[in-house]
């Protein structure tokens, strides 16, 4: 199957086109190459640099008929940035979402597989999360997330063609042998660690230690980025006869203090720790269920935090200096 990519030359992208090329489909990568890296590209595949918002490049994607799926990764995410820039985020994740779907459904591609987020819920009133849990976004990244699934939701009951499973989900840490994580700047939690390990930062900020957790400090879900591009390739086949939303988790969390603990060990390294005051807004567990996934998409994940951050910490020893273009 000829399966279109958006954002595939990112950190998550990137693998979902290594495990596509696996299982004998063909990706096509659509990247603007924002903050995806050209040689995190398996070897082969087709690479279109454009923007979603660039209509005449999405035409000539679609025009041929040749696609005959999406995955859809391509968004901007960081929560802290969609608070300072909401505008850019709706620009972004829902008005080229618009553009997209358009120009998706004209070349006669009605499968969609959309990377939603775990930040739908808000601060949820139950944990683990399961997706019958009210969706009450409190930042515009969580909103715009919401918006798209409820524009595929629409679109897929307004004449029935199109097909569509969102995937809701937290933290995403690990690697594979060719693809790792590589932002810049560098916002989440386990590469930062590493980055203090590898003597690239003096410390990690510990936001919080008085929550009501054993240790005293947040509880988050964490997935391997295989066992997630696992799920995408499942909810692909999906799209083939339903549609739907699923959560992907590890129905348990680990602590901001266990993940520290933890690469502190595989490492070898001292992590020192700098004790910050809370941030707000952040609950003190989130934690995501998989049930559904596993009853209706087979899925559930099979590698834990430790293969999580051995695999990274061995990527980022290869590739000192990350990506090289």
């Amino acid at each position: 199957m000829r399966v279109l990519v958006t954002g595939g030359a990112g950190y998550i992208g990137s693998v979902i086109s290594e495990r596509l090329l696996q299982r004998g489909d063909v990706p096509i990568v659509l990247d603007n190459f924002s903050q995806g890296h050209r040689t995190a590209v398996p070897p082969g595949v087709e690479v279109v640099q454009a923007d979603l918002a660039d209509i005449a490049a999405l035409r000539n994607i679609f025009g041929g008929g040749t696609v005959e799926a999406v995955i859809h990764m391509a968004a901007v995410s960081i929560v802290g940035d969609s608070v300072r820039q909401p505008l850019r985020y709706y620009r972004e994740n829902v008005a080229n979402l618009l553009s997209f779907l358009e120009a998706m459904m004209r070349g006669g591609c009605r499968r969609i597989v959309f990377s939603s987020s775990a930040a739908v819920y808000g601060e949820p009133a139950e944990v683990p999360i399961s997706e019958e849990c009210p969706a009450h976004a409190v930042n515009p990244y969580g909103s715009t997330k919401l918006m798209g699934e409820r524009i595929l939701a629409d679109a897929a009951a307004g004449d029935g063609a199109l097909r569509f499973i969102s995937l809701r989900y937290f933290n995403v840490a690990g690697a594979t042998r060719a693809a790792g994580e590589m932002h810049h700047p560098e916002t989440h939690l386990i590469p930062r660690v590493l980055e203090v390990a590898l003597g690239e930062r003096p410390h990690v900020e510990l936001y919080g230690t008085d929550y009501s957790t054993a240790d005293g400090t947040c509880i988050r879900d964490y997935i391997h980025v295989e066992d997630l591009a696992e799920a995408h390739v499942l909810a692909l086949d999906r799209t083939s006869r339903s549609s739907g939303i699923y959560n992907l988790g590890n129905n348990r969390g680990y602590s901001v203090r266990e993940v520290i603990e933890t690469a502190a060990r595989i490492t070898g390294r001292k992590i020192p720790v700098e004790n910050c005051p809370r941030r707000a807004g952040d609950p003190p567990q989130l934690i995501a269920s998989h049930r559904k996934a596993a009853d209706e998409l087979g899925w559930s994940p099979r590698r834990g935090l430790e293969e999580m951050i051995s695999s990274a910490w061995e990527w980022r020893l290869r590739n000192p200096r990350g990506y090289t273009e």
